[in-house]
């Protein structure tokens, strides 16, 4: 029987780029397929209450930065906590993404490629370009995949995505549903891969 997890993400989420670097030894240990949903998360929020991080109280975003500097030291990552280019547009790179799932190709390893841009490398996503060079660095072709921005497929997907995620009561990402149950963020990935291990 096959193991499906949807698995819905933004990609300018920190939580979503520590989380999406064990998405791949996960799949591979279980067997589990995860199929990677971008979804435009400002709709997400303002249909389930939540806020974007600049609206949030002080005392929110202050915690979130002891909360990422905790985890980037829990998994050694090469995370800068502070990128230059945050908040920013992900809707391009979620599109890519589409893309390269809708073309049978590794959409979840360009998802962590686009996430390493905003978290590691200090680039701009919301740029065609940095996306275009992003992607061909990593094996993808990268030009074939930007053509793919804006085509009616792609935004017909990126769309039932988002109203999939409202409708199943996604708040937050990343987050991960498997055989019915929803599991939000990064920090719950133990359970799922352990529902995957059954």
């Amino acid at each position: 029987m096959s193991k499906t997890v949807d698995y819905y993400v933004s990609l300018a989420s920190p939580w979503t780029y520590i989380g999406g670097k064990r998405v791949p030894g996960i799949a591979a240990a279980t067997g589990a397929d995860f199929i990677v949903k971008p979804i435009r998360t400002g709709q997400v929020f303002e249909a389930t209450g939540g806020l974007p991080l600049p609206k949030r109280h002080p005392a929110r975003r202050a915690y979130r930065m002891h909360e990422l500097k905790r985890w980037r030291a829990r998994w050694d990552l090469p995370m800068n906590v502070e990128p230059k280019f945050f908040p920013v547009d992900d809707s391009k790179a979620g599109a890519m993404v589409i893309a390269a799932r809708q073309a049978r190709l590794d959409a979840v390893a360009l998802s962590n490629v686009y996430l390493a841009c905003v978290w590691e490398h200090e680039q701009d996503i919301a740029d065609e370009a940095t996306l275009i060079a992003a992607a061909t660095a990593a094996g993808f072709d990268g030009a074939a995949l930007a053509a793919k921005i804006g085509d009616p497929a792609v935004e017909a997907e990126y769309a039932a995505n988002t109203a999939d995620a409202i409708e199943r009561g996604v708040f937050g990402v990343p987050w991960y549903q498997y055989d019915g149950i929803p599991h939000w963020g990064q920090d719950r990935l133990d359970f799922v891969e352990r529902l995957l291990a059954d």
